[in-house]
């Protein structure tokens, strides 16, 4: 039987959404697990200060731009030689209920979430493809399939992500590489700007009475980009304290 150390010493991993929250905290699993790590975020300052405390390494880009996108890539692997792992976290909320959303408000959304999916996950499959050994991990939502009230644009985003990741999966699988997404339900900066009524109201509809840790999400995460998990493509994994029952 396998053994899953998590071991990750020689791999390249990139995690994007990198300067807090859960990005933060999975860069700092990966280091710790021996990794190269790089953390990639729209803020430059706090990116490169998030990555200092970790042990990783900074990228400053714009996830919905594809010259960052592709700059970034290219650096990683001029750095390193490879590109094994990437994790698409990257995030922004612009919540209103629909009839009062921008153009702006949605498009920017989607650009961030599905389109940062999208961009990064292209420019990796050249060197997944030379590499044979891939892995893909998409951050995703219950909110992309349940929906919710002032998140049109976020739900559209999230159900994207898994349409995606499940079609890309059936085709990289055959280049060796796999790719699968996780459902967070973590205190995140995004939960802690609910009001303090409505997030305990939303803490006791959670099964296990909590919003999990952004750490929390390591564990899950780790085994999808594992070799362990090699045979394990297009699943999306709840790690919500059983929200989605």
């Amino acid at each position: 039987m396998a053994n899953l150390s998590f071991d990750f010493a020689g791999r390249t991993v990139v995690v994007t959404g990198g300067a807090r929250g859960i990005g933060l905290e999975l860069g700092r699993f990966f280091a710790d697990a021996g990794a190269i790590a790089y953390l990639v975020d729209y803020d430059e300052a706090e990116v490169r200060a998030a990555a200092a405390r970790v042990g990783a390494r900074a990228l400053h880009a714009d996830v919905s731009s594809s010259y960052d996108i592709d700059s970034a890539v290219a650096q990683v692997v001029s750095d390193t030689g490879r590109i094994d792992v990437i994790i698409n976290n990257a995030g922004i909320l612009r919540d209103k209920v629909l009839w009062k959303l921008t153009d702006d408000d949605w498009e920017r959304v989607l650009a961030v979430h599905a389109g940062g999916t999208f961009r990064l996950t292209r420019a990796c499959v050249p060197h997944f493809r030379k590499q044979g050994f891939g892995r893909v991990v998409n951050v995703t939502s219950y909110t992309g399939l349940r929906g919710n009230t002032g998140q049109a644009n976020y739900a559209t985003a999230k159900a994207g992500i898994i349409g995606f990741t499940k079609t890309a999966a059936k085709e990289l699988a055959r280049f060796g590489v796999t790719v699968n997404a996780i459902s967070p339900n973590a205190e995140t900066r995004m939960v802690e700007s609910i009001p303090d009524a409505k997030r305990a109201e939303l803490a006791a509809a959670i099964p296990m009475q909590r919003f999990g840790d952004a750490s929390e999400m390591c564990s899950a995460v780790a085994f999808l980009a594992s070799e362990e998990a090699g045979y394990i493509t297009g699943v999306v994994l709840p790690v919500d304290g059983g929200i989605s029952i």
